[in-house]
């Protein structure tokens, strides 16, 4: 019998057959409170660089994205600014059984615009309407965004409510709310001390007291259309170390 002659080409070929094959990369589909964004990214970033998969967040206000993600959005994993809007999705039996979590906190600070603007006491005796001076006070919305509803707790709380309630300036989530205040179209907004961190033209001038507006805590768990081990992965990194550093630098409180 003449064999046929193994050509070089064919050698490789047939080299690279009897490799093993690489794993698959997962996408990480990602709904995320929009306050989140600049430290998440930076989590996001250092997974795909450690892991391979590839994480895509989409950003919004946590009562939207829950919402959506009730109406059949495509989401792996869902990181809420609140717990009533977790409970939602939890309710439509779309969370998956032991992986809710609480893994952050925030505080709730009133902002002015520019640097280096004077601190106030913010309490029952403030004149916020005062201090307003005929412009806006820019939050997120009021009775659906959690940074507004908390807003308007701690408002209604010190007293505060009825004289600056005209003066509000409501934006669909908590990053558009800040965005008011650092472009100067308001003088002032309430956005969460993790916004104040990540936007160089604003000032906290008063952190409001966690005793006048409900506790701030960001559940995350795994939804039900999560396939793919990387969706797994991707939601216990965001409790382990470089991601608490990542949290704490921005300005979230991390749980012991």
């Amino acid at each position: 019998m003449i064999r046929s002659p193994v050509t070089p080409r064919a050698a490789l070929l047939a080299c690279a057959l009897s490799l093993p094959l690489p794993a698959m990369a997962d996408e990480v589909v990602v709904f995320a409170a929009a306050s989140l964004k600049t430290a998440l990214d930076q989590v996001a970033a250092e997974f795909q660089a450690a892991t391979g998969h590839q994480v895509v967040i989409s950003y919004a206000g946590s009562n939207a994205l829950a919402k959506q993600i009730i109406e059949g959005a495509p989401a792996d994993i869902f990181i809420s600014a609140a717990v009533n809007w977790m409970d939602e999705v939890e309710k439509a039996g779309l969370v998956v059984p032991g992986t809710r979590a609480d893994i952050l906190g925030n505080t709730l600070v009133l902002i002015a615009h520019g640097k280096g603007a004077a601190p106030v006491e913010i309490g029952a005796g403030t004149d916020l309407a005062g201090m307003l001076g005929g412009g806006r006070l820019s939050m997120a919305m009021v009775d659906a965004v959690p940074a507004g509803q908390y807003g308007k707790a701690a408002l209604e709380s010190l007293g505060l409510w009825p004289s600056v309630e005209g003066a509000v300036a409501q934006s669909e989530n908590v990053r558009a709310a800040l965005a008011l205040v650092a472009s100067g179209e308001a003088p002032y907004g309430i956005v969460y001390g993790s916004d104040a961190v990540a936007e160089d033209n604003v000032t906290v001038v008063a952190t409001f007291p966690a005793d006048s507006h409900p506790p701030i805590i960001y559940p995350a768990a795994l939804l039900t259309g999560a396939a793919d081990d990387g969706d797994r992965e991707f939601l216990e990194a965001l409790t382990a170390g470089p991601a608490d550093a990542a949290f704490a630098a921005q300005g979230f409180v991390v749980p012991e």
